[in-house]
């Protein structure tokens, strides 16, 4: 990787293209640039929410998340190269089913808040909602693997739930329940 990475600054791109990892030259405002660039963003965004405190089994969740996004950003870089696989997919299922298992039925909407740490869990789900909406577009434009939508598709799901987990995880003693969104319409309708 040294000899990959020995010069940062090759002003390549100063054109308005960039290099994908099999050589070809896009412009920075490919479909496919645009989705691997969402996909970089949201793995920063987990990266600033790892930097909070959070549960030991969230944190190694969001590390191995983490190198799978790095997986997927690959992936698309080299277009007909697979790196992320559907195991990947299937864990994510697996920690799904696992978190969601822990919370209380939602019975309202509720609003990306809380705790620090579950507002950034949102900020990650609705970053991995659009990353998923550029491979989306990608996909409808050139061949895309499934797994790599599924993921980010799943992905958000998660987010949502460890947002709830970690509004309960009062690691900042400011936990406790979600927020929860006060519709007028509802509280019309209930007399309120």
């Amino acid at each position: 990787m040294a000899n990959r990475l020995s010069q940062i600054a090759t002003r390549t791109g100063d054109d308005g293209s960039t290099g994908l990892g099999d050589g070809t030259r896009l412009s920075k405002d490919d479909l496919r640039v645009r989705a691997m660039g969402e996909v970089d963003e949201l793995n920063s965004t987990l990266g600033v929410l790892l930097a909070e405190p959070l549960p030991d089994d969230v944190r190694a969740l969001l590390v191995l998340v983490q190198h799978e996004l790095f997986n997927l950003g690959g992936e698309l870089s080299i277009p007909g190269y697979t790196l992320l696989r559907d195991d990947a997919v299937a864990a994510l299922d697996a920690a799904l089913a696992r978190h969601n298992a822990t919370l209380p039925r939602l019975a309202e909407f509720i609003l990306p808040a809380g705790t620090r740490s579950a507002a950034l869990a949102h900020v990650s789900r609705s970053v991995a909602r659009r990353a998923e909406r550029a491979v989306v577009a990608l996909a409808a434009r050139d061949r895309v693997n499934a797994a790599p939508r599924q993921f980010l598709n799943r992905l958000s799901d998660l987010l949502f739930v460890l947002a709830r987990v970690l509004n309960r995880a009062n690691l900042d003693g400011l936990g406790g329940d979600d927020v929860y969104w006060r519709s007028e319409r509802l509280a019309r309708s209930e007399g309120g």
